[in-house]
């Protein structure tokens, strides 16, 4: 129940709203219980008497009652219910931003179908517990309250024979509770699965098709359907058998009422008004203590997901900003990285990496998969922090700066050129969406990318559909470095940014590259080693460790691990002996 508390106190801002609400649904509580005592003079008066004057004011008393509880009771529902769609819109805000804080290896761990669940089936199943459960905890209970007091108002003895069969409720109500939590945490489960599945599948739909694979993901989507099928007849199961168990506890105290009441009516010592207001007073009774039952399923399936939903929100980012970050200055003196060692888990990726980059400097990093170039890069702008050793820029290690002054002057380019679906425009300032549309289009042109994005229906207005799907893989890179050249930070970094371009694309995207590295201090990952034969310093890793360095004419004339690649690299292309013999001339 903590966690129900946690959610009753995210709605303390709203707490006019609530004592408002509160007061209406006293009302309406209170109207209620009003009725079985009208049905009292109803009957004795004027159907056991026949007076005139009662019936001329007791329907008017019985419009009114109902008039006044749809007026108190809309009036709750509206309240209650800002309360609790605002709880789930600052509870979904919250999680998003904190899921945008996680570090990158959060969201190798949380697939993106997983995460889109908790922000939205988990969190739906929060309102009802934050707004419909809390109005039926307020409202039939104090019904239940106002109703006792009638049938003990009524008949104390008949009341009391009908107070005895509550305790018996306790037990199915608590047990039906615990099963509907066990089966909502499953539920929700499936439907992250779901939803990753989904994600996976539409996204990579060219892989799919191009694999004959259609038949292969509908079975395991018809999988995932019917585990979550399995799951949701269970609660429907559970949700079903409580109403009746209910009903025959509720119909053996209702028996015990009618043959006592009955008994005393024939009798003489009660009227049959006296015994027909307690019995609509208890056919009234049994209405909140019903709904009451379902809401502790309710409950339970808000807490189900509110559990899932806490554990990201209470979880600490891996990387933030330590207490005394402060801003990072301009870059002047480069980047220095010293005695680095990274690991994922407890797998070390990179082994005591010592190197200096110069400001201005293009640095490449080459070497089989796996070799750590990535990795190396990706600490530059604290993605991942090093496991033991530091990077200085300025002289001041990354750790002891904002992450905002540190990855505002880094701009990144990668083989994966993400883009959003939104306008060419937008896509481009990215990052920073005040700047002018002079500003982009001069950035675009740079990128040569201006006279393809003109060809364009509208232009720069243009919407590049999901991940850029609308555009070619080469138009899409000198978006990406259109963006880049936009946010002209100090820093460029490079991953492989031409390696999924055929050669003409790749011609026009290197030359936009050009314009891009000038004046920066550039780190480039490159697969193709063609492209980096003009770099300043080309470093050489496997397996984390840096095994050579220098520049390519040095580098080939070695005959090291380089010449290995390069040799590799050209045979593979069908020119490798002539290529490199010109290249070792």
């Amino acid at each position: 129940m903590e966690l129900f508390k946690r959610l009753l106190k995210m709605s303390r801002e709203y707490y006019w709203r609530f004592i408002f609400a509160s007061i209406l649904m006293v009302l309406v509580a209170a109207l209620q219980s009003a009725l079985p005592l009208i049905s009292k003079p109803a009957i004795d008066e004027i159907f056991m008497n026949k007076d005139m004057a009662a019936l001329k004011w007791i329907p008017f008393a019985v419009i009114g009652i109902f008039l006044l509880r749809g007026i108190c009771d809309y009036g709750r529902a509206v309240l209650m219910g800002s309360i609790g769609l605002n709880i789930v819109k600052n509870l979904r805000n919250k999680l998003y931003e904190q899921i945008q804080k996680q570090s990158l290896s959060f969201f190798a761990d949380h697939p993106t179908g997983l995460l889109m669940s908790r922000i939205t089936n988990d969190v739906q199943s929060v309102q009802a517990a934050t707004s419909e459960a809390i109005t039926s905890l307020i409202k039939d209970s104090f019904m239940l309250i106002g109703l006792v007091g009638v049938i003990f108002y009524t008949d104390w003895r008949m009341a009391l024979i009908a107070i005895v069969v509550f305790p018996l409720t306790i037990y199915p109500i608590s047990k039906f509770g615990k099963k509907v939590r066990k089966v909502t945490k499953s539920t929700q489960m499936t439907m992250g699965t779901l939803s990753s599945l989904l994600q996976e599948t539409i996204s990579g739909t060219r892989i799919v098709k191009a694999f004959c694979m259609e038949k292969y993901e509908n079975e395991r989507f018809a999988a995932e359907t019917e585990r979550l099928l399995k799951y949701n007849m269970k609660y429907v199961s559970v949700h079903a058998m409580s109403t009746p168990v209910m009903d025959f506890l509720a119909g053996l105290g209702i028996a015990a009422i009618i043959f006592y009441g009955g008994y005393n009516v024939i009798h003489g010592h009660s009227t049959p008004g006296t015994f027909f207001s307690f019995l609509a007073a208890l056919f009234m009774l049994y209405e909140p203590i019903k709904r009451l039952t379902n809401v502790n399923n309710t409950i339970n399936q808000g807490i189900a997901g509110a559990e899932r939903i806490f554990n990201i929100i209470d979880r600490d980012p891996d990387i933030e900003d330590t207490p005394n970050a402060r801003e990072l200055p301009p870059i002047t003196q480069g980047i220095d990285i010293q005695n680095v060692t990274f690991c994922y888990d407890t797998t070390p990726v990179l082994k005591n990496i010592n190197l200096r980059i110069k400001t201005g400097e293009v640095v490449a990093f080459v070497g089989m998969s796996g070799g750590g170039k990535t990795s190396l890069v990706n600490l530059i702008p604290r993605f991942y922090d090093v496991t033991s050793g530091r990077i200085l820029i300025e002289g001041i290690d990354i750790r002891d700066v904002t992450l905002s002054s540190l990855r505002g002057q880094i701009a990144i380019v990668t083989q994966q050129t993400i883009l959003f679906n939104d306008t060419v425009k937008k896509n481009i300032a990215y990052g920073d969406i005040a700047r002018t549309k002079e500003e982009i289009i001069a950035a675009a042109k740079a990128a040569n990318a201006h006279n393809f994005i003109m060809r364009l229906p509208q232009g720069y207005d243009s919407n590049i559909g999901e991940l850029g799907t609308k555009i070619s893989g080469g138009e899409k890179q000198r978006i990406s470095i259109a963006r880049a050249l936009l946010k002209n930070s100090p820093i460029l970094i490079l991953d492989e940014a031409t390696s999924s371009l055929d050669t003409e694309a790749e011609i026009e995207v290197q030359e936009a590259l050009d314009n891009l590295m000038k004046g920066r201090t550039t780190l480039v990952i490159a697969h193709r080693l063609s492209t980096i034969r003009n770099a300043d310093r080309i470093i050489v890793l496997v397996n984390g460790e840096i095994v050579e360095e220098g520049k390519h004419e040095k580098l080939l004339s070695t005959k090291g691990e380089y010449y290995r690649l390069y040799n590799l690299q050209f045979r593979e292309n069908g020119n490798g002996n002539d290529r490199l013999a010109k290249d070792l001339e």
